[in-house]
Order: C-alpha cells, then sequence, then structure tokens
C-alpha cells in the first residue's frame, strides 16, 4: 500500500506515531518515568548491539534496517511514555494545587503570566504562584492559577498582584471536564471569585515583570485589537479579531453557536487554513524581494512571529510547524511529504506538552489536515473521471479543480473530523457543504485587506480608516452568509451521547477501507502555498460584498422618522434612538459587552460609527456592566448622567473613564430636556439615587422608559397619572411586579408594552402577577421576539421584530400575535395625551 510504502520511506513518521502511542499509552498506566525511561534504555541498547545478534536471527528473513526501525521506534514508544509522566506535577506542600479545596480563603501572591482575558460579566487572569498565605504568613509555592475576577478593571501581563478567595480543584462532569482542559495548559488550581491587590513589581518593564520580548509582542497586539474596534464595528471587529488574532470571545454566542452549526467556526479559530494564507502571503512576498532562498527564511521568520502574538494555541502551532516545514523543504529542494510533516508537528508539540493530544483545537486541526493528506487528490481525481464523461478534458479539469477547491477540500477534513465533532459536541453540521463554497472564497480577502488595514492604522490611523472601506464588505459578507446558512432547517443534527469507542470505531473502519482500498495517487504535502486563484465565485463574492456594504449605509441613513430599538442583552434595558436627523443615543446598555457591542455595531453607519448621547439611566450593576468596554470603541460625544456613581463597581469604572477622557458630562435633573431635533425630545420626569424615569416624545408618539424607577419615584409621577397615556410603555426591572402595579398600567394604558428579559431569567422575571395584569395589551418580549424596533413619524407607529414568538403565549393576545406574523406591515396609530 503506497501509505505503509511512504512510512516505510520516512522513518521520522514510525518515530512519531510511536511517541505518540507511547504519551497515549502513559495516561492510561500508571508507572514512574523511571521505569519509562529504563524501558526506553533496554530498547536503545538493543538497537545498538543488533549487529551482534542479528546474524543468530537470519532466519527470521528481516533486513538489518527493519530490525533498527523496530528498536529505535520502541525507544521512542518509552520515551513518549516518559515524557508524559515526567509532565505530570508532584503535588505536595510547594504546589500551589494542594491548597486546593480547603474550608477557607488564602492569599496567593504572584505574577500574570499571560495578558487578561475579558469577558462580559468577569476576567480570567492567569498566575505564576510565588507564594500562599493560609493564615501564619507567606509560604514558598509554584503552580499556575486561574482566578475569575471583576469585570472592566484592566490588568498587563507581568504585573505582580495578590489574590482572595478560596482556591478549588477545576471541576468536571460528563460533558466536559473543565479540570482536563486546564491541567493541558498547567493549571491545576482555579479560583472563581477574587479580589485582586495590585502589588509593586521587583523587575521594571514597562511598569512590570515579565520577559521584554513578551511585552512587546502583547502590547502589539492589544494596540491592534484597539484599531480594530476603532476602524471596524461590531460584529465584523469582533470576526476579523477572531480571524486575525485569535481572540474570539467579543462575538455574541449566538454568532459563535451560528458559526459552528454551519461548520465554518475553522475560519474564526486561527489553523491551517489561516496559516496556508499568511505563508503563501509571507513567501511570495518575501521572496520576490530577497530571492527564494531568502524569502523562505524569512517566511518562516514571519510565521514564528505571527504564531507567538496570536497566542501559540496547539491547533496554530501544528499549522505554523508544518507551514515551515514545507518552506524549509523547498528552501534546500527536497519534496515536502505532508503525511510525515503532519506527524513529526504532532510529536514535537507532544514533546513540548505531553497534554497536547488531549486539546481539541489539536484534535480537529490535525485530524482535518489528516482527511486533506489523504483524501483531497483522490476525491479530485474521482471528480475529474466523473466530469470527463459530460465535457472534454481540459474543461473537465478546470471544473473539478473549482469544485475541489471549494466542496472537497471541506468534504475531506470534514469526513476525518466526523467524529471528533460528534463525540465532543454531540452534533454535526450538514449545511456546511453548501456555506463553505460560498464563504471560503472571501477569507484571503478578509485576511489580505483585513491585516493591510491594522498593519497600516499601526503606522498611522487616518491611513487605516480609509483602506477599512476595502475590507470591511468581505468581513460582513461572511457574517450574513453564516447567519442566513444557519437559518436553513435541519442543518444540524443533534446526536446527544455519543460514545468514545463509536469514534474510534468509524477510524478504524475508515483507515481500513483507506489502507486496503486503491493506492493514492498524490499526497497534498507537495501542493504548492500559494494563494487560490482570482475565480469567478470569488468575483461574484465580492460584488455581494459590496452590495451589502451598500444596502448597509442606506438602511442606517436617516430616513426623517424616529426609531427606538430595544436591544437584546438579558435582563437589563439597553435602548438605541436614532433621532429623525440621524443623530443617536444610548440608553444603558446592560450586562454583557459583546451582545451590546453587536448590537451597536449591527445599526450604527458602518463608516462612521457615533454616539451623540450616552444617558445612564441606572447605575446597577446588570444595567452598565457592559458599557466600560463597549464605550472605549465607540466613544459618546456627550453624557447624561442620572443616579449614585458609587451604586456599582461598573458605574465607578465609567465615570472614571469618562472623566480621564474628558468626555462632558451633565447631571441629569427632574424636568430636564434633551432635545433631538425637529421636534423630538427626551425628558427627565424624575431623577433619584437609583437612576431617571425619561419621557420620549415627538408629536402624538410618547414612550415611557422608566429605567431607573423606585417607589418614590411611583409616589411622585403619582402612578402614572402625571403622565397619562402613552404610546409605549417599557416595564421596569424586566418584570418586577412591585415596580409596575396595576394602577400604573391603567394610568398610563400604553398601545404596546415592551419587556427586557433574559430567557430562564435565574430571578424568575418576569413575574407571573404582572403578566396576568396586562393580559389585555400588546406585549413584546426580548426572550421571545429578540430585539425589537419601534419606528414613528409622529403620528403613526410602526414595530418590527427579530422573530416572532414560538408557539402560544399567555401574554400575547391575538392583537399582538397578528402584529408579529406581519412583521412592520402593522401600524399603531399612537393616541393624543388627554384623549
Amino acid at each position: 500500500m503506497e501509505i505503509l510504502e511512504r512510512l516505510r520511506v520516512f522513518p521520522l513518521s514510525w518515530l512519531s506515531l510511536a511517541f505518540l502511542s507511547g504519551v497515549l499509552l502513559a495516561a492510561q498506566v500508571t508507572l514512574s518515568a523511571w521505569q519509562w525511561l529504563g524501558a526506553a534504555g533496554l530498547c536503545l541498547l538493543a538497537a545498538l548491539l543488533k549487529q551482534l545478534f542479528f546474524s543468530r536471527l537470519a532466519f527470521l528473513k528481516v533486513s538489518p534496517s527493519s530490525l533498527l526501525l523496530v528498536f529505535v521506534s520502541l525507544t521512542s514508544f518509552f520515551l513518549g511514555a516518559a515524557r508524559y509522566q515526567a509532565g505530570q506535577p508532584a503535588i505536595d506542600p510547594f504546589h500551589i494545587a494542594w491548597y486546593n479545596d480547603r474550608a477557607y480563603e488564602v492569599l496567593v501572591t504572584g505574577t500574570l503570566v499571560e495578558p487578561p482575558d475579558y469577558r462580559d460579566t468577569y476576567t480570567n487572569l492567569r498566575l505564576r504562584a510565588e507564594a500562599i498565605d493560609t493564615g501564619s504568613g507567606d509560604l514558598p509555592v509554584d503552580g499556575l492559577v486561574l482566578a475569575r475576577v471583576w469585570p472592566n478593571e484592566t490588568y498587563q501581563y507581568g504585573e505582580r498582584v495578590r489574590l482572595r478567595g478560596q482556591l478549588l480543584t477545576p471541576p468536571e462532569n460528563e460533558d466536559f471536564s473543565y479540570r482536563d482542559y486546564l491541567a493541558g495548559q498547567g493549571i491545576h488550581a482555579y479560583m472563581t471569585k477574587a479580589e485582586v491587590t495590585r502589588l509593586p513589581s521587583a523587575i521594571k518593564w514597562y511598569g512590570t515583570a515579565g520577559n521584554p520580548i513578551r511585552h512587546w509582542l502583547y502590547a502589539l497586539k492589544e494596540r491592534a485589537l484597539d484599531n480594530i474596534y476603532i476602524l471596524f464595528s461590531d460584529p465584523e471587529a469582533s470576526l476579523l479579531a477572531g480571524i486575525l488574532l485569535g481572540v474570539d470571545t467579543g462575538l455574541p454566542k449566538d454568532l459563535q453557536q451560528a458559526f459552528k452549526d454551519t461548520g465554518t467556526a475553522h475560519i474564526i479559530a486561527i489553523s491551517g487554513f489561516n496559516i496556508a494564507i499568511i505563508a503563501g502571503s509571507f513567501f511570495a512576498l518575501f521572496s520576490r524581494v530577497f530571492g527564494q532562498v531568502r524569502g523562505s527564511l524569512f517566511a518562516i521568520l514571519g510565521i514564528a512571529f505571527y504564531t507567538f502574538l496570536v497566542g501559540a494555541d496547539a491547533a496554530v502551532v501544528r499549522a505554523a510547524i508544518m507551514g515551515s516545514l514545507s518552506l524549509m523543504a523547498r528552501l534546500f529542494g527536497r519534496r515536502n511529504d505532508g503525511l510525515n510533516a503532519l506527524l513529526a508537528s504532532a510529536a514535537l508539540m507532544t514533546l513540548a506538552n505531553p497534554h497536547t493530544p488531549w486539546d481539541v483545537g489539536f484534535q480537529l486541526s490535525f485530524f482535518a489536515t489528516l482527511g486533506l493528506i489523504l483524501y483531497a487528490e483522490p476525491f479530485q481525481a474521482w471528480a475529474e473521471r466523473f466530469i470527463t464523461r459530460y465535457l472534454e478534458r481540459g474543461k473537465a479539469q478546470k471544473v473539478a479543480a473549482l469544485l475541489s477547491e471549494y466542496v472537497l477540500l471541506t468534504l475531506a477534513a470534514q469526513l476525518t473530523t466526523l467524529p471528533i465533532m460528534a463525540w465532543h459536541f454531540k452534533r454535526i453540521s450538514l449545511v456546511s457543504l453548501i456555506a463553505n463554497p460560498f464563504i471560503l472564497p472571501v477569507q484571503p480577502a478578509v485576511m489580505i485587506l483585513g491585516g493591510i488595514v491594522v498593519l497600516l492604522s499601526l503606522m498611522w490611523l487616518p491611513l487605516g480608516q480609509m483602506a477599512a472601506l476595502a475590507a470591511w464588505p468581505f468581513i460582513a459578507y461572511t457574517i450574513r452568509l453564516v447567519e442566513l446558512f444557519d437559518r436553513l432547517p435541519h442543518g444540524v443534527i443533534v446526536l446527544g451521547n455519543f460514545s468514545f469507542w463509536l469514534a474510534a470505531l468509524f477510524y478504524l473502519a475508515l483507515l481500513t477501507w483507506t489502507l486496503a482500498g486503491s493506492r493514492l495517487r498524490e499526497f497534498l504535502s507537495n501542493r504548492e502555498l500559494n494563494l487560490p486563484p482570482l475565480s469567478s465565485v470569488t468575483v461574484a463574492s465580492a460584488l455581494a460584498a459590496l452590495v451589502i456594504l451598500t444596502w448597509r449605509a442606506a438602511l442606517t441613513a436617516p430616513d426623517g422618522r424616529l426609531h427606538l430599538t430595544l436591544l437584546d442583552v438579558g435582563s437589563a434595558d439597553a435602548i438605541l434612538i436614532q433621532t429623525p436627523g440621524g443623530r443617536y443615543i444610548l440608553v444603558n446598555g446592560g450586562p454583557s459587552a459583546s451582545l451590546l457591542s453587536d448590537g451597536l455595531g449591527r445599526r450604527l453607519p458602518p463608516l462612521g460609527r457615533r454616539l451623540d448621547w450616552l444617558v445612564v439611566a441606572s447605575t446597577q450593576e446588570n444595567q452598565v456592566s457592559g458599557l466600560p468596554r463597549v464605550m472605549q470603541r465607540i466613544p459618546p460625544k456627550n453624557v447624561l448622567w442620572a443616579g449614585n456613581v458609587e451604586a456599582s463597581y461598573a458605574a465607578r469604572t465609567l465615570n472614571a473613564w469618562l472623566t480621564e477622557q474628558s468626555i462632558p458630562l451633565t447631571r441629569a435633573k427632574t424636568g430636564m430636556e434633551l432635545d433631538l431635533g425637529q421636534g423630538a425630545v427626551l425628558r427627565v420626569l424624575n431623577v433619584n439615587s437609583r437612576g431617571a424615569v425619561l419621557l420620549l416624545e415627538w408629536g402624538a408618539f410618547r414612550a415611557l422608559l422608566p429605567i431607573g424607577i423606585n417607589f418614590e419615584a411611583l409616589e411622585e409621577l403619582d402612578y402614572g397619572k402625571a403622565i397619562g397615556k402613552t404610546s409605549l410603555l417599557l416595564l421596569g426591572d424586566s418584570g418586577y411586579a412591585p415596580i409596575s402595579p396595576p394602577e400604573w398600567i391603567a394610568s398610563l394604558n400604553p398601545q404596546v408594552i415592551l419587556l427586557s428579559v433574559a430567557a430562564g431569567d435565574k430571578d424568575g422575571l418576569p413575574h407571573q402577577a404582572l403578566l396576568e395584569s396586562i393580559e389585555d395589551y400588546p406585549l413584546l418580549r426580548t426572550d421571545r421576539n429578540g430585539w425589537i424596533e419601534v419606528t414613528t413619524d409622529g403620528e403613526q407607529m410602526w414595530v418590527r421584530v427579530e422573530e416572532q414568538a414560538q408557539g402560544p403565549a399567555p401574554t400575547a393576545p391575538k392583537e399582538q400575535e397578528t402584529l408579529l406574523g406581519q412583521g412592520v406591515h402593522k401600524a399603531y396609530r399612537p393616541q393624543l395625551p388627554g384623549k
């Protein structure tokens, strides 16, 4: 068989396979590292003495080279087992994990070994522990700790900090072992809630300790990330951050799931596809400037630099090693064998970190590459033979090449990753074969143009802003297509529990068929690292992207109407108002920075994102937690503030940042009015320590936004009698019944009621008593309808929602169901005040 012949020709493949097998065996068989090393020494000794024994074993008819390969492979096997065992930490009083699961809090002092991982509701810090204080003074310890701390505080790599909290063993369950995941990164201790105290650093470099080169790399990455969010709106900015820099935490969970369900998540997670584009671009650039030999060297250095810049996770490192080996083969005029390079790179990575084989990203990357090596060209050859029946050979080759580039390569990769997806994620995507041919052709443009934009912005920001116009359509095209294919019915099969042994049986059957079937003609390894040629599909995709850009600009242009959009951010309020003249006012922000940034990015103009006003109508933590990070990306020109600054950590952080940036801030007072132009006005009806009650008016349209309402405000407003009838009412506190009593609803008598609440709210909101009291009113809810947009010309009102509620809802009367069924076609004529 050709595969076996290639393995025989390349002994490195056997040695790599043996090393990996030893690592896997050592995870199941408990022996000390010295015992495994002893076995390796015996095999090595046998290899050295093979000449003495071979003549006596000649009757076995085994060649000397084959016998030597067996002994050396066994040596590699036992060395792999020894490496795994040596990588297991010794949990003793000098290791931080020794103090896990104690019934008391400890003080852990150490240094941040990576930049912080900012999330919506928390920030992850990775700390190299130096000392621990359990109540009797500092004790020296070693080991890594992962700690969750409050969001919206900024940290730097190399900072010395002290954490207060309870050390825990990372959890695990039937579906996912967080313990094994963190152990693969050398982390065995975990703090779910930690208080942080900053400490002075002994070694100074940008005010912190640490490696100066890593400092520079992280600072460059942070600046590039900041520029991406300045140049692009969300979700395009977060997608480009994931594709270029490996930072995908800004994407909302729904969009991340859409990429997974459509089988296109591989374009976000930097791996072989991204590195191939980078390698091809670097080689094409450097070879023209320095020649092919030096160009290959500079391209390898460029790949290494990019790998460290984006974080060097397992999938990136695997792709970088293979890309570098391919360029080195070109440099020395040797043919690069893909299977040999794949196994060698896996062995090198496992040598550096024996937990690598259990990394899901590595598994997907490894088996996807294996599928390309084994099946891509046979699939293309089969397609060419089939098409030749109907077209002449020249045309058949072109069609087969095009089909292979955008369909068969995906099929080959999916064939070998299918069991991994089923085992780890309990689902498989059927729509991926349709989605990838439409999405993959524009990805080189996304990476190359996006990279150029970021590089230009690092030199001079206005240059990047000018170039961003060329890159944005391709990024937007990617997102819109993913969302479109995600809506296709039956695109994903949910499998439930999928046994490991079923996955193993699949691979056994697949490899048996591969080895016993027809010989594979050629391997992917001799493919040139060139960018895909410009095809009709690419041209069509580019034109579609330009259409998206044109329509996006047209849809965000002012239309002379007043728009109020209730964003879906969970159990809190985030309201974007677009005035008739095209000004934008954001009222509060909710708890999630990613959801808020995504909602604003889809609605603000793509080339001129701006907020004319930020209105802080409540300073509770869940109401403003998403604002500090998002406002750094979309700074407001002015701020109207109501509520106690000290009411929450997020409010203090936001206020401090606004002061630092010298953004004009006005303290709200009862009776104050904000002129929105053309007669539209935002009135402050009440101000209290909790926030404010706002009334948006334009002509006959009246929308009441009681975001910061409390019981004193209810009394001061005479339970709504002082306000009168309204067109639109937002329920306060996500449907908390005491703050919206029946007399309040009756006095306001709204035509439509809005409710911002998360699905399955942990506090049981909205209260059933409140829902029963408003059952005669049309009710729209973000947990069932997604975002809700209300448009008015001052005389009529149109309501548009993201999606129609599924199934009968007791809180949705017939009038509302008709509204949702007709989308934007249902119009409400607001009642005039006092009528």
